[in-house]
This record gives C-alpha cells, sequence and structure tokens, in this order.
C-alpha cells in the first residue's frame, strides 16, 4: 500500500483546494535533513583568493607532492561516507536508492549530533557486489571511512571483507557491528546485575543475517558460554544440508550443545535470547527459560516477545524501541567508533577496538545499574566521548593509529 502524502504545510495552495492533515513527518523531511556548510569565511575577494584560486593552488601543489597532507588540509580526515544500495532499509527490505536516502540523511545527521562526525549519504543504483566495492574504491580517496548501511546479507559480508582488503580506512557494516557491541555491552551489564559471568551464559540468536551472524561471532570472542542461531527453519546446525557457505560457518563456529530442531526448542534451558529477526516466539518458549533469563527481543517496531509477556519471567528485558527500557540502539556505538578511528587515523577497525567500544558503553551505567538500566541512554552525552577514547586507545595498542 503506497504511502499517503499529506499536505506538511496545512494550507490550501493556490488552486483553492481543501486543507489536508497537517502531517508533522513530512514537514520535518521536506527538502532533506542535511546541508553542506562552509567552516571558513568568504566576505570579500581576499577570503575568496584565499579559499579558492589562487591560494588553493598552494595546497593541492603540497598534497601532490606529500599525498598524506591530504587528511591535514582537507575535510577528508573528518568525514564518513554512509554507503548502501536500499536492499535491507529498516525493515522494510529492498525499496531501492532514492526510497533509501532519508535514512541515509539521518544516519549522516546522527553521525553530527553524537559524534562530531561528518558523513556523506551515498545511494547507488547497483546491487551487484563487485560494482559496489569498485564504487566504493573510486569514491574512498574523499573520505576518512566508509559506513556500510542496510545492504542485504548475505552480499553485505562479501562487500564489506572485499573493501577491508583494499581500502587502508575504516570499513564498517553497522548493521552487524554495531548491533553486536551494543547488544554484548547490554549483556555485560545483565550478567553484572545477576552475579554472572558471560561464559556462564547459553544464548539463543533468532535471526541468521547480518546481524544474528555478526552478534553470534562477536559474543564467542567476547567469551559467552556458547550460543546457537536460528533461521525460519529452525537451529543453524551442522547437520542440515541446506545452509549457505555463511551459515555454514556459524554452525561450526556455534552450537557447542549440538541442538538441533526448533528455536522453541533450543529455548529450554537458555540464559538469553536475542532477537533480531521479527516474527513472534510463543509465551511457553519464554517461559522455558532459565531462572533470571535475558530476553532481547529487538525487532521493529513489534518485538519478537512482547515486553510484558519478557517481564513475566525475564530478570533483564531490552528493545530495539526507544519507548521502553533498555533500547539496544545502534547510535550507542557508531558515532563514538568512528570519532575515535579518525581521530587516530586507523587504517581499520579491529575486534579489539570493537570490544573496546562494548566496554565503553557498559561502563557508562556505572551505578545507574539496574534491572531498567543495563545500557546507557541513546542521549546520554557520555557516550560517544567514552567510546572515542576507548576506541582510539585500543587502535594504538593494536597498531592500527597512524597518529
Amino acid at each position: 500500500m503506497a504511502a499517503e502524502i499529506v499536505n506538511p504545510r496545512n494550507d490550501s495552495g493556490t488552486d483553492g483546494a481543501p486543507e489536508e492533515p497537517f502531517d508533522p513527518v513530512f514537514a520535518l523531511h521536506r527538502g532533506g535533513k542535511m546541508a553542506v556548510q562552509a567552516t571558513v569565511p568568504l566576505r570579500d575577494k581576499d577570503d575568496l583568493s584565499l579559499a579558492y584560486t589562487p591560494g588553493v593552488a598552494k595546497v593541492c601543489t603540497a598534497i601532490a607532492e606529500q599525498p598524506e597532507l591530504v587528511n591535514d588540509y582537507t575535510w577528508k580526515s573528518q568525514v564518513v561516507a554512509v554507503v548502501t544500495d536500499g536492499t535491507a532499509v529498516l525493515g522494510l527490505g529492498d525499496i531501492g536508492p532514492e526510497a533509501s536516502l532519508p535514512v541515509m540523511e539521518g544516519k549522516a545527521i546522527l553521525f553530527k549530533q553524537f559524534g562530531g562526525v561528518d558523513a556523506v549519504p551515498i545511494a547507488l543504483a547497483t546491487t551487484d557486489t563487485d560494482e559496489i566495492v569498485e564504487t566504493v574504491v573510486r569514491l574512498a580517496p574523499s573520505f576518512g571511512g566508509v559506513n556500510l548501511e542496510d545492504i542485504s546479507a548475505p552480499r553485505c559480508f562479501e562487500i564489506e571483507r572485499k573493501l577491508q582488503e583494499r581500502l587502508d580506512i575504516p570499513v564498517f557494516h553497522d548493521d552487524q557491528h554495531g548491533t553486536a557491541i551494543v547488544t554484548l555491552a547490554a549483556l555485560r551489564n545483565a550478567a553484572k546485575l545477576t552475579g554472572r559471568t558471560l561464559g556462564d551464559l547459553r544464548g539463543v540468536i533468532s535471526g541468521a543475517g547480518a546481524a544474528g551472524v555478526a552478534i553470534a561471532k562477536f559474543l564467542l570472542e567476547a567469551g559467552l558460554g556458547d550460543v546457537c542461531v536460528a533461521d525460519r527453519k529452525g537451529i543453524v546446525s551442522r547437520d542440515r544440508e541446506d545452509l549457505t557457505d555463511v551459515k555454514r560457518e556459524i554452525a561450526e563456529l556455534t552450537n557447542k550443545a549440538g541442538l538441533t530442531g526448533s528455536l522453541e526448542s533450543a529455548l529450554a534451558g537458555a540464559d538469553v535470547f536475542i532477537g533480531v529477526s521479527g516474527g513472534t516466539v510463543p509465551e511457553a518458549a519464554v517461559a522455558a527459560m532459565a531462572p533470571n533469563a535475558f530476553v532481547f527481543a529487538m525487532a521493529n517496531p513489534n518485538p519478537e516477545v512482547h515486553p510484558d509477556v519478557a517481564h513475566k519471567y525475564a530478570a533483564v528485558v531490552a528493545t530495539g524501541r526507544s519507548d521502553y527500557p533498555n533500547q539496544i540502539n545502534n547510535v550507542l556505538a557508531f558515532p563514538g567508533i568512528f570519532a575515535g578511528a579518525l581521530q587516530v587515523r586507523a587504517s581499520r577497525i579491529t575486534e579489539g577496538m570493537k570490544i573496546a567500544a562494548a566496554n565503553a558503553i557498559a561502563d557508562v551505567v556505572g551505578d545507574q545499574l539496574a534491572a531498567d538500566c543495563v545500557i546507557p541512554s541513546p542521549f546520554d552525552e557520555r557516550v560517544a566521548p567514552a567510546v572515542a577514547a576507548a576506541v582510539a586507545a585500543a587502535a594504538r595498542a593494536e597498531g592500527v593509529a597512524r597518529r
């Protein structure tokens, strides 16, 4: 069903047509949500001669002779490309590059608002993996980092891997790693609240797409006791013959217990449920989880387990929604991660940098730790600086910082 376009100005226009209902969403988006703004004055001919010709020639010549100066005398080291093909947008699915632009603009202003990082939305008119890679490689001289966004699985894994191999700037697919980082932060604090460690926990992830795969790998890297992943056909296990290459890899890495069958069967006795798939988990399956379980049902707008149901059985409940406590929101991660990486001109974002980011987010909660506060608010001004500092320190420790 097509979206209803109403008159956001609430006037009758010039044709005498009756007034239409006011819609604040369309009003806010009219003309886009961002613009380019100069950071130097252009008041007179002297300013113009410095900012443009002839003065700019000196800077161009210097960069041609010493290419690394581009980071000091242009915006390159402070700007991120937000790149999409519009194939997996915000639960809307494959809506194409033009329709994805409002989301990419939104991502760009979140970068600026929360991390002080400039970002440029780039929506590509291709879904071919190699064409996307080649296009981004050719655009890369203008940017200090690349944030891949809303690209469908499994292509997103290959696109990120190939770009990381070919570029010497951070490449970060936020749908994978941002979600995983914030999930780990919340899980660390939930475990602390209930007197456990990550190693004590067995988790079940609903969804074997970009987020589910990344969360599984990342939680195991961080020390989670065990985790299994379920897709629409049930648990991703070694005995299944219908697995993609990515799911085969996940089957080898996860599910130490050797579980088979349905998601519901996997939840019996499980300590953690993480939902990144949509769908609905029956209440009986939630009730069968271990005592003091955690339910992180992050599908939007309808969580896999409604918070009212989850609270009957779980010690800690988190969602992807802003109208409930413990929102697992990627904005807690990506602005600070890129701010820290750009600050030290990192060549890439390592696993250690991601874990440092998760720990920093978790630590911000501090003495406020409670069942309804295992993760900070997206509007907590301490988050991005803490993440940036932790990521920068980790980049230096791991030898990928260049300043």
